[in-house]
């Protein structure tokens, strides 16, 4: 199986195995964990759906979907059928998973409800969390081999998922932050991301004084551009997590809408792209 790779920086590659395209992060690369975030490239969906859906709640054919699944499992390398799906409501809770939950979503039915965010200690478990411009966040705490991830719109973002994350994880498994290994994946940027005030003062609420002036620019149309990769950031150094230990991408998926999935981007005419971890085996 060939790799190859499209695009490769500090933070950000852009790979493909076999037709299918799919983002990984250096930061992981020395620790035995497996990642991924896909991108519309390298599936069997037609339309607007095309080519990568990993949803099957968006209108598009079931096997379909599932040959996705299938074709993105066998180029990073884990079993589709063992997949654990979250069921995000733009919540902050978050999923312990473990060897009785393997499949749920993809190949039975899930109990997972309300929840935007997934953890685990077994190996060989895949978690997949969804995205159409959303934030994906990965962790893996290299001291108690933990792997975890949640989805962080900007409700989850403002209501600070991340740092939800870190402290389920402190609780279940006895995690330290200083001890993880992060990743913000592609999502849409500041550019993009245009809202109203009445987030940017939900914002400003959670936030610094000083991290809300970077966070949020104003516009001349009474609207504002809004940062949801620093703010992450802000999230994970504010937990304690050491800024070298936190990669953050240089992809957005609205400006990119040849390689992903976005909802501003199609006005909501869109399928969806999958973030995955999974644990290995420690050597």
């Amino acid at each position: 199986m060939k790799i190859k790779y499209i695009h490769s920086n500090a933070t950000t590659r852009i790979q493909e195995t076999n037709g299918v395209q799919y983002i990984t992060f250096p930061i992981f690369e020395n620790y035995p964990v497996l990642h991924a975030v896909s991108t519309r490239i390298g599936g069997v969906s037609k339309g607007h759906l095309a080519t990568m859906n990993l949803s099957f709640y968006r209108g598009d054919d079931q096997n379909a979907v599932m040959e996705n699944h299938i074709r993105l499992a066998a180029a990073v390398g884990y079993e589709a059928e063992k997949l654990v799906f979250s069921d995000q409501v733009h919540k902050t809770h978050i999923h312990k998973v473990t060897g009785q939950d393997t499949g749920k979503g993809i190949i039975k039915p899930s109990d997972i409800s309300e929840t935007d965010g997934l953890m685990t200690d077994t190996p060989g478990i895949p978690l997949m969390t969804f995205y159409a411009d959303c934030v994906p966040v990965l962790f893996y705490d290299k001291n108690r081999h933990v792997a975890a991830m949640c989805h962080s719109g900007w409700k989850g973002t403002v209501n600070k998922i991340s740092v939800c994350t870190l402290s389920a994880m402190k609780k279940e498994y006895g995690t330290k932050p200083e001890d993880v290994i992060c990743a913000i994946g592609p999502s849409i940027c500041r550019s993009c991301y245009e809202v109203g005030s009445d987030v940017t003062e939900q914002f400003r609420e959670a936030y610094t004084s000083e991290q809300f002036e970077y966070l949020v620019t104003p516009k001349e149309n009474q609207k504002y551009l809004l940062d949801l990769h620093l703010a992450n950031y802000y999230n994970l150094t504010d937990a304690g997590v050491p800024e070298i230990n936190i990669a953050v991408t240089d992809l957005c998926t609205c400006c990119n809408p040849e390689l992903f999935f976005s909802h501003r981007a199609s006005h909501g005419m869109r399928g969806n792209l999958g973030a995955v971890i999974m644990l290995k085996e420690r050597l």
